[in-house]
């Protein structure tokens, strides 16, 4: 290793384990607060923050001279596109490998895996750059708890990326989970609507665990074909892509073996079973998918809080003060009731000579009552 690497041994993405204080210098008041007897929080919130400075891409050289060589060649493409950052947001439930990816394709071990412990409780970013173009990968905890979506910590993420744009989503999931089912419907919406359906334009499946050997006696490239087509079907129902979208939604699935027992080939470079080099390959679809036309998603304030409830109905309030005019002119006898409060989804009723009219063409009694509101 060089100077560089040896640095490494004392830090972590700039931040001093031995002093527990950032390399930059930054520790110092935070170093005084702690020794006030700061929560352990704040040394967290620390390691986070130190975590996005961006260092150099070093972690590429351990890739064998193969995979050096097509990475590159895929890097200087993206930037004679004039694409000299690249962010990469991974998610998906957990325990599907998303860490062990981002460590695959830095090259480096950024993200703490273990088979025995929990995913980390927030997002986490790491940043590097080779030769000027910069790599942002964004790690995020699995968005399932107890068998349910965990709003809140989709509100975590989406709170870690204000001010953010992604420009590739990797939807993660394991190639050997050998069906789907409602709750993964439920991930995809979950991200759609907090994110926008425009997100799966700049989406791609990646399914880890790929070195396997298929059940049924079934041939390795029909499994993957058929998991591949339940798994994107179940994604496009949950984004609402119709099938008029399809080709604006093409939604590529890679395969993904980060285990140290991961096959090689002939250049030493880690395969998957039907012998494609994972690693290019994954980088390459990236690069495909920023290529493909659609624009990044900007993760802003409003993305994030949704519309504003105030406004909600206001371009109907001309439409009801006509009807509250006109309606006691052309139909004397009627009487019209309207709610001050008009709640979402309800339907207006107008009520004459003790039967209501609905806006939907229905003749309800009212057997004396005067007011009456239905809620869709």
């Amino acid at each position: 290793m060089d100077g560089g690497e040896s640095v490494a041994n004392r830090t972590v993405d700039g931040f001093d384990m031995k002093r527990g204080r950032t390399s930059e210098g930054e520790g110092g008041e935070k170093e005084k607060r702690r020794e006030g007897g700061v929560k352990e929080g704040i040394a967290s919130e620390q390691l986070m923050m130190a975590s996005q400075i961006i260092r150099e891409w070093t972690g590429i050289q351990q890739f064998p001279p193969a995979t050096q060589t097509k990475m590159f060649e895929l890097l200087g493409k993206l930037k004679q596109e004039n694409v000299n950052s690249l962010t990469i947001l991974v998610m998906g439930k957990g325990g599907v490998g998303k860490s062990s990816t981002v460590n695959s394709i830095i090259g480096e071990r950024v993200m703490a895996v273990s088979a025995f412990q929990s995913e980390g409780p927030r997002p986490m970013i790491v940043s590097r750059s080779r030769a000027g173009f910069t790599l942002n990968i964004i790690d995020t905890p699995g968005i399932v708890e107890g068998g349910y979506v965990n709003d809140q910590a989709l509100e975590l993420i989406k709170r870690f990326l204000l001010n953010k744009t992604i420009d590739v989503l990797l939807y993660v999931d394991r190639l050997d989970a050998y069906r789907v089912d409602n709750l993964d419907k439920q991930v995809v919406r979950a991200i759609t609507d907090s994110f926008g359906k425009e997100i799966w334009q700049r989406g791609m499946v990646v399914l880890t665990h790929a070195q396997l050997s298929p059940p049924d006696g079934l041939s390795y490239e029909d499994f993957f074909s058929r998991r591949s087509e339940a798994l994107l079907k179940v994604v496009r129902g949950g984004a609402r892509i119709a099938n008029r979208e399809m080709e604006d939604y093409s939604l590529p699935v890679v395969l993904v073996e980060n285990s140290g027992r991961c096959n090689k080939n002939d250049c030493d470079e880690k395969i998957v079973p039907n012998g494609t080099a994972w690693i290019p390959n994954l980088v390459k679809t990236v690069a495909d998918v920023v290529a493909n036309g659609s624009k990044g998603i900007l993760v802003d304030r409003k993305l994030i809080e949704g519309p504003n409830p105030n406004q909600r109905g206001k371009l109907l309030i001309p439409i009801i003060l006509a009807i509250q005019f006109v309606l006691p002119v052309l139909m004397p006898n009627s009487t019209f009731l309207l709610s001050n409060r008009l709640k979402r989804g309800s339907i207006m009723m107008l009520r004459t000579k003790g039967n209501l009219h609905g806006s939907c063409g229905t003749r309800i009694p009212l057997d004396g009552t005067d007011i009456c509101l239905i809620s869709l």
